[in-house]
C-alpha cells in the first residue's frame, strides 16, 4: 500500500512539474546557492545593518532585520509578478530608479558617516524601522538586481507556485544572511567604544555604501 502511495504520489508530482506548477530539486538547490552568495556578501543592507550593530546592537536592529527580509521578499515576488516589465515598456523608469537610487544612498551614507555615539544624558540616533527598511528595498540597486536575476533564472513557466517559492527562499536566506553582519557589528562595539575609531569606522562604512553602488547600478 505504501509503495502504491508513494508511487501515486510521484505521478502527482510529476504532473505538477509538467504544467509548471512544482520546482525540482535541482533547480532549488540551484536557487538556494543563488540566493546565498548574493544575500550574504557585501551590499547596501548589509553595510548598513553592520552599522547598525555597531551602533545600536543587535536586539535594537531586529525590526530592520525583519523589514529587509519581508520587504525583499516583496520586492521579488513583484518582479516576478510582471513589475520588472516595466522597463521594457518605459526605459527612462530605470534612469528615475538610479537617480532616486543613488540620491538616497547618498543621503544614508552622509548620516553614518556623521554618526556618533550619544553622549551621556543623550538618546542618540534611531536604529531603521520595520517599514523603513522595507521600503528601502525599492530604491536599493542591488536588491533589484538579485530580482531580476533570480526571476530570469529559476521562474520560467513555474507560475504562482515557483513565484512564491523563489520569494520565500529569498526571505528564509535573508534573515541568517543579514542577522550575521548585525552579530559581527554587536561583537566590535567595545573595540568601538573610543569615539575615534567609531568615526573612523562609521565613515568606512559610509565609503563602502557609496562604493556598493558602482557594479549594482549596470542594471
Amino acid at each position: 500500500m505504501s509503495l502504491r502511495r508513494g508511487a501515486a504520489f510521484s505521478a502527482v508530482l510529476c504532473r505538477m512539474r509538467r504544467y509548471g506548477l512544482a520546482m525540482n530539486a535541482d533547480l532549488l538547490l540551484a536557487l538556494l546557492g543563488f540566493t546565498f552568495a548574493t544575500l550574504a556578501t557585501p551590499g547596501p543592507n548589509n553595510m548598513m545593518l553592520l552599522a547598525s550593530g555597531v551602533n545600536f546592537g543587535l536586539r535594537r536592529t531586529v525590526p530592520h532585520i525583519l523589514g529587509v527580509c519581508a520587504g525583499h521578499a516583496f520586492l521579488v515576488f513583484m518582479v516576478s509578478m510582471g513589475l520588472s516589465g516595466l522597463f521594457h515598456a518605459v526605459p527612462q523608469a530605470i534612469i528615475i530608479l538610479k537617480v532616486l537610487s543613488v540620491a538616497y544612498m547618498l543621503w544614508l551614507a552622509w548620516k553614518i558617516a556623521h554618526a556618533a555615539a550619544p553622549r551621556p544624558g543623550q538618546a542618540g540616533g534611531k536604529p531603521f524601522s520595520f517599514l523603513q527598511a522595507a521600503a528601502f528595498q525599492w530604491v536599493n540597486p542591488k536588491a533589484w538586481a538579485m530580482a531580476m536575476g533570480a526571476v530570469s533564472a529559476y521562474a520560467g513557466e513555474g507560475g504562482l507556485v515557483a513565484v512564491l517559492t523563489i520569494s520565500a527562499v529569498f526571505a528564509a536566506v535573508n534573515l541568517p544572511s543579514v542577522s550575521a553582519w548585525v552579530i559581527l557589528g554587536e561583537a566590535l562595539r567595545h573595540w568601538l567604544q573610543v569615539p575615534a575609531r567609531l568615526r573612523a569606522f562609521n565613515g568606512t562604512m559610509a565609503a563602502l555604501l557609496v562604493a556598493s553602488l558602482v557594479p549594482v547600478l549596470r542594471i
